[in-house]
C-alpha cells in the first residue's frame, strides 16, 4: 500500500507546486509497482486540503496563456493522476477540502470521509471559475443542477450531506476515519489489482462513450483480464469450491 499524507496543517495542507508534482509522482509510482495493491490519500490536521497554496505567487505580469498552461501542467495533471492511476485511490477525508482539495477528493475511486469535514466549491467567492476537474467531475457524479447549485453558491457542504448526494462512500466518527481506510485498503490489497484497474478504466470512461464504445471497451478488458494469474486462479476457485487467492498479477 502506498499511503500519501499531505503534512501542512498550519495551512490546512493547501499544496504547493512541489508538493503537487510530489503526489503526481507517487501516483505514478504506484501504477507501475506490482507490489502496491491500494493507495490512501488523507491529510493532518483540520484539513483534508484547503486547495492551491496562492501565498507563493509573485506580482509579476500575467500574459495571455499563462493561466491557462499554469492549469494545465498543475492541477488538471494532478486529478488527470488520480483518474490514470492503475491503483484503487481511496481519500480519508479529515477536514475540510475545499476547491483543488475537494476536487482531488472528488477524483479518488472510494472516498472516506470524518463526521467533521466540508466539502466547498470556493471558486465562487474569489469570483472565479471551478478548475481542477471540477466542471468535469461534479456533474458526472451529482447530475449537472446539484454541481450548478455548488458551485454557483460556494456554500459549505457536510459530511452527511456529501454522502446523501453520492459524493462520498461513507461518513464515520473522526476517531474511527483512519481505522475504516485501513480496513477498506486491507480489502482492495487482497483483491484482483489488475482486474481492478479495467474496471476503473471501464467505468471513468462510460460517461463519455456511446453503447457500441462501451460494450466494445468491456470485451476488450475482459479479453486482457483472462491473460492474468488473478482471473485463471479465481475461475479454478470457482470450480474447485475454494477462496481465491489474488497476487495482483
Amino acid at each position: 500500500m502506498t499511503r500519501i499524507t499531505l503534512n501542512r496543517p498550519d495551512s490546512l495542507n493547501a499544496l504547493t507546486p512541489a508538493q503537487r508534482d510530489d503526489i503526481i509522482g507517487l501516483l505514478e509510482a504506484a501504477s507501475a509497482d506490482p507490489d502496491v495493491r491500494v493507495v490512501v490519500l488523507t491529510g493532518t490536521g483540520r484539513g483534508f486540503c484547503a486547495g492551491a497554496d496562492l501565498r507563493g505567487g509573485t506580482s509579476k505580469e500575467v500574459l495571455p496563456g499563462d493561466v491557462a498552461r499554469t492549469l494545465r501542467r498543475g492541477a488538471q495533471r494532478l486529478i488527470a493522476a488520480v483518474l490514470d492511476c492503475e491503483k484503487p485511490v481511496i481519500a480519508a477525508v479529515n477536514g475540510t477540502a475545499a476547491g483543488l482539495g475537494a476536487h482531488l477528493a472528488f477524483a479518488c475511486d472510494l472516498v472516506l470521509a470524518a463526521e467533521s469535514a466540508r466539502f466547498i466549491e470556493v471558486f465562487v467567492r474569489r469570483g472565479l471559475v471551478p478548475d481542477a476537474g471540477g466542471a468535469y467531475l461534479l456533474p458526472r457524479l451529482i447530475g449537472a443542477h446539484r454541481a450548478k447549485e455548488l458551485m454557483f453558491f460556494g456554500d459549505p457542504l457536510t459530511a452527511p450531506e456529501a454522502e446523501r448526494l453520492g459524493l462520498v462512500n461513507r461518513v464515520v466518527p473522526d476517531g474511527e476515519l483512519a481505522k475504516t481506510a485501513q480496513e477498506w485498503a486491507a480489502r482492495l490489497a487482497t483483491a484482483p489489482t489488475r482486474s481492478l484497474a479495467l474496471t476503473k478504466q471501464l467505468l471513468n470512461a462510460s460517461l463519455d462513450s456511446d453503447r457500441a464504445t462501451a460494450f466494445a471497451a468491456e470485451a476488450a478488458a475482459q479479453e486482457i483480464n483472462m491473460t492474468t494469474s488473478d482471473a485463471r486462479d479465481g475461475l479454478r476457485a470457482f470450480v474447485e469450491r475454494r477462496s481465491p487467492k489474488f497476487r495482483g498479477r
